[in-house]
């Protein structure tokens, strides 16, 4: 849904509820996760964005605040077995601070027509989420597909219950990186209407590409934790930072 007013005119704490702050480099330690967690509370960011082995590492930190978390599940790639996929998911979704959960759509499946296992697969998991009274994000990964693939794949999401499409996990090898470009988003908008919300990740690393998004509807956006302080104008001298979600 497009915003009252213009993206430009909102303040950082307005901005920052559009933010679910990626935390999911699996090289990052848990010193690192707990000052990076503590980071998007304190900036009051929708989410962040964790692995699930982090659960109980992050909750503390969130508790009682305006954010939550954002488990990510068959994270990045999305070829687990239906039923390992909802086990991940039951596992995450019974924390009260969680807020939402993002799993990766088996793109391999997409890429190969394979549509009809591809909803049975995300009805699964969405129905785990919303047992638990979670929305679920289906990220895509849009750098591998073309667009009649991209539009395909909305038409399954709605038809299996899920919350939100969703663009790139930002570690896709092999393809060129893109990410949430304004015409992919576009596409998605077009595609899903007001039948599920959008959140475009991967390569938003300027505050003119997140305000521009924000003007087109989008619902929200995954942002690496080098650009966070970017998109919200906090440090205008990382202008050119190269961190990948």
């Amino acid at each position: 849904m497009k915003p009252i007013k213009k993206a430009s005119e909102m303040s950082v704490k307005e901005l920052a509820v559009y933010i679910d702050y990626s935390v999911l480099k699996p090289e990052f330690t848990e010193e690192e996760i707990v000052d990076l967690t503590k980071d998007g509370v304190k900036l009051g960011c929708a989410t962040i964005c964790i692995n699930p082995g982090y659960m109980e590492l992050c909750e503390p930190y969130v508790k009682d605040t305006g954010t939550m978390l954002c488990p990510v599940t068959d994270f990045p790639f999305g070829t687990s077995s239906t039923e390992s996929r909802v086990q991940q998911i039951e596992n995450v979704a019974k924390y009260d601070t969680v807020k939402e959960v993002d799993i990766v759509a088996n793109f391999g499946w997409i890429r190969a027509g394979m549509y009809d296992k591809v909803t049975a697969d995300l009805k699964a998991c969405a129905e785990a989420a919303h047992k638990y009274g979670r929305e679920i994000k289906v990220i895509f990964e849009t750098d591998a597909l073309n667009e009649e693939q991209v539009r395909k794949t909305c038409q399954c999401c709605i038809e299996a219950g899920a919350d939100f499409v969703k663009t790139s996990t930002g570690f896709l090898t092999g393809y060129e990186s893109n990410g949430a470009t304004p015409e992919i988003i576009k596409i998605m908008m077009e595609e899903v209407g007001d039948k599920c919300k959008v959140k475009g990740s991967g390569c938003i690393r300027t505050r003119e590409h997140f305000l521009q998004l924000i003007d087109m509807g989008i619902d929200r956006m995954g942002v690496g934790y080098k650009s966070v302080p970017v998109v919200l104008g906090l440090n205008d001298a990382d202008k050119k930072n190269t961190d990948t979600y």
